[in-house]
């Protein structure tokens, strides 16, 4: 049997949606900017897959650009954004909590003579929102922090952080990595007040190399690929038509009776948790019971493991699939930022490992991971202690 329980790292295609791309790269695969039949129908596609995720998150279609996935969004969203408002000031706020395609962003912006801030988090991985707005000046121009922590699941209140980021300057552009969150969550940013929102296609179900930015309209940003002028000029390039054909399924699929899929991934989390803890030496991270976290993300620290790589290639070897984190601090190689973020206790810095979900995952699955990895665990202390 197999287990495959990494499911924020990659999910598997929808059948569907594999078939749909098949279907455009073979038989319906015109230029979308082609002004013949078939281009025609490729723009079709294009334009119905921008209502569908426009209806998922109650904006309008032209609010979505198409990306190859959450890096280039939050890249185009990041530094796009930044360029485009530079008269306008210098500084641009982010939190130590976000994934590489955020962090490294801004880092490049700050070697281009931007100032950059950093937001702590508490010990559930929750913006410190004294200090984000005590950091917020007269040349602030962007605040970008992400939905859910993509190792630990933690949710941040996006509507209550840019209500006070706006209620300073609503000037201020806000951005928000939504890689984690969509589909898993309910999001509206109209609603929520933000601006911009990045998205990748593989976390939902659908194909690799797909994405999208929701872009507030009026929203000033400079395009980041230049060329042909698709896409208005903000992201030039023949678009991945069969990409965005097994996105627009995915998304489909994702999001018909939604409650119930959300309901799903909560059980299989409840489910693993309540085992896990039975297990001597084994602390699930930054969960309590008033803090909701994501459905689909678990992060376990196992006492008695020097590294978690050595339990993750024992799980494996039994069908088990797991991961061992994220991007990592330059600071601490191999150490997890996120989990330094919130304080974690040392002796499970180098011993967590992540568990998460799909709508795919069964019952079946999460108990033969805790079968295994109960044989597995004293072997992997018995290994450490050598």
């Amino acid at each position: 049997m197999e287990a495959y329980l990494d499911n924020a790292a990659t999910t598997k295609v929808f059948s569907r949606a594999a078939q749909k791309m098949l279907q455009m790269m073979q038989k319906d695969y015109g230029n979308p900017s082609s002004l013949h039949k078939k281009g025609v129908e490729a723009e079709q596609q294009l334009k119905e897959t921008r209502e569908i995720i426009a209806r998922s998150l109650k904006v309008l279609p032209k609010e979505i650009i198409f990306t190859s996935g959450g890096t280039e969004a939050n890249n185009l969203a990041i530094i796009g954004t930044a360029m485009a408002n530079r008269r306008a000031g210098n500084h641009i706020i982010t939190s130590c909590f976000e994934h590489a395609s955020v962090h490294q962003p801004f880092l490049y912006l700050k070697e281009q003579g931007f100032d950059v801030d950093f937001v702590s988090v508490d010990s559930n991985g929750h913006i410190d929102l004294n200090q984000l707005i005590s950091l917020i000046r007269d040349d602030t121009i962007l605040v970008s922090i992400v939905y859910v922590n993509n190792e630990i699941g933690a949710i941040q209140n996006i509507e209550s952080l840019v209500h006070s980021v706006k209620s300073i300057n609503k000037n201020i552009v806000f951005h928000t990595d939504a890689v984690q969150a969509y589909g898993k969550l309910k999001i509206f940013p109209n609603k929520e007040g933000i601006d911009l929102l990045s998205v990748s296609g593989h976390k939902i179900h659908g194909p690799k190399g797909s994405g999208f930015l929701y872009i507030r309209e009026k929203s000033k940003i400079k395009p980041q690929i230049l060329g042909g002028g698709q896409q208005e000029g903000i992201r030039s390039g023949t678009e991945n038509v069969p990409a965005i054909v097994g996105l627009k399924e995915a998304v489909l699929e994702y999001f018909t009776d939604h409650e119930k899929k959300i309901m799903k991934l909560y059980e299989c989390k409840q489910r693993l948790i309540e085992q896990l803890l039975q297990i001597e030496g084994v602390v699930v991270h930054a969960i309590s019971s008033d803090v909701q976290t994501a459905p689909h993300i678990v992060s376990v620290g196992f006492e008695g493991i020097s590294r978690s790589e050595v339990l993750l290639h024992m799980l494996e070897e039994q069908g088990v699939f797991v991961s061992s984190g994220s991007a990592c601090s330059s600071n601490h190689p191999g150490i997890s930022s996120s989990l330094m973020a919130i304080s974690v206790d040392k002796k499970f810095l180098n011993s967590t490992l992540r568990f998460s979900f799909s709508l795919e995952t069964t019952v079946e699955e999460i108990d033969y991971a805790v079968a295994v990895l109960k044989e597995v665990l004293p072997k992997a202390r018995r290994f450490t202690r050598h």
